[in-house]
């Protein structure tokens, strides 16, 4: 591999992987982190150490079907040895999708202008002996119209004080909700959700609430009085990492960055969360 001196550059980065055997996104002392993973097999490529940035740090065992790396090198490499020599370097649970050159003045994090968010419920008497730690299990019904149409409430510009963990550090409560849909495809109830940013806990919180108000234990407007009290011990209990996916990030076409089709959604005036 050729190993000349050359100007720095950033490169871009697609990942997906399965979160459920790591502590999250985030290297922490002593404990497996898709951070490590992806900086460890990207430092053998270019035999020496890599930093990486991301779109948006995910908890312990929660997945990402695409989230959004960038790090900068001064070492060349061809993109596909990123590709493949990164993957053959990786852990089965983490994989990158695609490698791209950086446009312009692109950050994974700070150039993104909303994030898209899965969280999948199997809906059935049963566990699922295939995808264990992938699905959220609920063996109560479930009534995911009503949960779509409390889900409507959260639309907007907001205080989720109601929704964020008691330990969140974001300095304000505040938020655009671009939309949120809820659904069901055949056992399993489906949310997709997307805003500017999210704070900590947030869409789990949201789930949570929503599987309440689906399994009939609380009225439809309970979404609308919970951001209206401002208080997270009202709003219920946290749902389970497990079904929970970083699904895409949305970026402006300057970037070069291919967005997931249901950023369709997005309002035309959707700014970035500063």
């Amino acid at each position: 591999m050729n190993e000349a001196v050359n100007p720095t550059q950033r490169i871009v980065l697609g990942i997906e992987y399965d979160g459920s055997g790591f502590s999250g996104w985030q290297w922490q002392a002593h404990r497996p982190s898709v951070q490590l993973a992806l900086e460890q097999a990207l430092s053998k490529i270019a035999n020496q150490p890599v930093t990486v940035q991301c779109a948006g740090r995910t908890d312990s065992g929660v997945h990402a079907l695409e989230q959004v790396v960038h790090f900068d090198t001064a070492v060349e490499r061809d993109l596909h040895a990123w590709m493949l020599g990164g993957n053959s370097q990786l852990p089965d649970a983490v994989k990158i999708l695609w490698v791209k050159p950086a446009v312009a003045d692109f950050h994974a994090r700070y150039s993104a202008i909303a994030r898209f968010y899965r969280y999948i419920i199997l809906n059935r008497p049963a566990k699922s002996a295939l995808q264990p730690k992938q699905m959220t299990w609920c063996n109560y019904a479930l009534d995911a119209d009503k949960m779509h149409q409390a889900a409507q409430s959260l639309l907007g510009n907001h205080d989720f004080s109601s929704f964020r963990a008691q330990g969140c550090q974001s300095k304000s409560p505040w938020r655009v909700m671009h939309f949120i849909d809820v659904y069901r495809e055949g056992d399993k109830v489906i949310m997709d959700i997307s805003a500017n940013a999210f704070l900590h806990h947030m869409v789990r919180n949201i789930a949570g609430v929503l599987m309440a108000i689906g399994a009939g234990h609380q009225p439809v407007e309970w979404t609308k009085q919970l951001l209206a009290v401002k208080n997270r011990q009202l709003a219920g209990v946290t749902a389970p990492p497990d079904g929970l996916y970083l699904a895409g990030v949305y970026y402006p076409d300057i970037y070069g960055i291919e967005n997931h089709a249901i950023f369709k959604k997005l309002p035309a005036d959707a700014k970035r969360f500063d």
